[in-house]
């Protein structure tokens, strides 16, 4: 039988190194290519705009009396023909 080929330590750790390089390159590229483009500003539909206004005037209210509290809101009705998810948080600014 013959004897197994005898590879030294550095051989090894510079094959891990590159192996390591390459997947770091990989990860960079991937992640850079994956970022969502911006959406394209459009008109707001009716229901969402009237969300927007309604919620806007309740931090208004909530800011003029002077109250530090939490203010929350939820959904009553649902249904993915008027969702405004997307226009909330492009409004909002909670998509940072």
């Amino acid at each position: 039988m013959s004897e197994p080929l005898r590879t030294s330590r550095r051989r090894w750790v510079a094959a891990w190194a590159v192996t390591a390089a390459v997947g770091l390159v990989a990860t960079a590229v991937l992640d850079s290519s994956s970022t969502r483009a911006p959406r394209p500003e459009g008109p707001v539909s009716a229901v969402c705009a009237e969300r927007i206004a309604d919620i806007e005037k309740q931090l208004a209210k909530t800011g003029r009396e002077g109250d530090d509290g939490v203010l929350t809101f939820s959904r009553v009705e649902g249904g993915a023909a008027d969702d405004c998810d997307e226009e909330l948080r492009d409004h909002f600014g909670g998509g940072r």
